[in-house]
C-alpha cells in the first residue's frame, strides 16, 4: 500500500519531534548529573579547605580534649573500628544465610512472601527507629548499657535488611543453567549452592555488604538514640567498653560555638571519607578477584 505525501510528511514531523524530545531529555539528564557533581565537589572542597590545617598524624593519634589545638580523634576512630568490625561479624553471616535460605531453599508460599515484604519495608525504616529499638532491647532489657556490643547489635539491625536484599539480588543474577548443570553432574543442593552459586554471586554480595557497612559507619542517629556518649577519654579495649564513634565526634564538634572545633569537625569528615573510600576500594578488589574467574 502506497503512502500519500500528507502521511509521509506527518510521519517525518513525528520522527523529528521524537528526536527533539529525546535530545531535550538527554540534555536535562546531563544537566542534572553535572549539577550533582558540582555540588558534591563544592562540598568536598569546602570541607577539605576548612579542615586540612588539622589533618596530621597528631590529630589522628591524640585523645579528645576541651582545647581544640590538642583535641584528636584516636578514641573515635578506634570506637568506629570496633563497631564496624562487630557489625560486619554479625550482619554478614546472618544476612547472607537468610538470603540463601529465602532464594535457594524456601518454597514459594505465603510465609515467604510475607517475610520478603517485611524485609523490604525494614530496609526503608529510619535509622533512629532502630536506635530506639536498640535502646529498649539491648541497652535496657539485656543490660548491655552503652557498651560497644550494644552499639554493634543496633547497627546490625540497621544494615541487616540491606545485606539480605543485596544478597538476594546477586543470587537471582546467577543463571539458572549453572544450577541445572551442577545438578546434572550429581551435586546436591548444598554443594551447588556452596561451590557454584555462592562464588558466582560473591562480587555482588560484597558490593552490597560494603555499601551497608559504609552506611553503618556514617550513622549517628541510632547511636545517639541508644545513649552513646560523645566524650570518652580512653580508647575502648573490649566489647564491654563504653564507646563513641566518628559520626558522634563530628556531631559534637560541629555543635560547639568555637570556630576551631568546626574546623576539627571538617577534618574528621575528611578522615571518615577516607575510611569509606578505603572500604569501597576493598569491595572493588574483591569484585575483581572473584569476577575474573566467572565465565558464564
Amino acid at each position: 500500500m502506497s503512502i500519500t505525501a500528507a502521511e509521509r510528511e506527518f510521519m517525518e514531523r513525528y520522527r523529528k519531534r521524537k528526536r527533539t524530545l529525546s535530545q531535550v531529555f538527554s540534555v536535562l539528564c546531563m544537566a542534572a548529573m553535572i549539577t550533582c557533581v558540582l555540588i558534591l565537589v563544592f562540598l568536598l572542597v569546602s570541607v577539605f579547605v576548612r579542615g586540612y590545617h588539622y589533618l596530621d598524624w597528631q590529630f589522628i593519634t591524640s585523645l579528645p580534649s576541651a582545647d581544640a589545638n590538642k583535641a584528636g580523634m584516636w578514641v573515635y576512630l578506634i570506637g568506629s573500628i570496633w563497631l564496624i568490625g562487630l557489625t560486619t561479624l554479625f550482619s554478614v553471616p546472618l544476612g547472607v544465610g537468610a538470603a540463601l535460605y529465602l532464594e535457594e531453599y524456601a518454597a514459594d508460599s505465603f510465609w515467604k512472601r510475607a517475610v520478603q515484604v517485611n524485609i523490604a519495608n525494614l530496609a526503608g525504616v529510619p535509622s533512629i527507629v532502630y536506635g530506639l529499638l536498640g535502646l529498649g532491647v539491648f541497652a535496657w532489657a539485656l543490660h548491655l548499657g552503652d557498651s560497644i556490643l550494644a552499639g554493634a547489635l543496633t547497627l546490625t539491625l540497621v544494615v541487616l535488611p540491606i545485606v539480605i536484599l543485596a544478597t538476594q539480588e546477586s543470587l537471582r543474577a546467577v543463571p539458572g543453567s549453572i544450577r541445572q548443570a551442577s545438578y546434572a553432574l550429581g551435586a546436591t543442593r548444598w554443594q551447588t549452592t556452596w561451590r557454584q552459586v555462592l562464588p558466582a554471586a560473591t562480587p555482588g554480595i560484597m558490593t552490597g555488604v560494603i555499601l551497608a557497612i559504609s552506611r553503618a559507619l556514617g550513622e549517628a542517629a541510632p547511636l545517639v538514640a541508644m545513649g552513646a556518649v560523645q566524650y570518652v577519654s580512653w580508647a575502648p579495649d573490649s566489647i564491654w567498653s563504653t564507646f563513641t564513634a566518628l559520626p558522634l565526634a563530628i556531631y559534637d564538634w560541629a555543635g560547639r560555638p568555637e570556630a576551631e572545633f568546626h574546623a576539627l569537625s571538617a577534618a574528621a569528615i575528611v578522615v571518615l571519607l577516607a575510611v569509606l573510600i578505603s572500604l569501597n576500594m576493598v569491595a572493588t578488589l574483591v569484585r575483581y578477584r572473584f569476577g575474573k574467574n566467572i565465565r558464564w
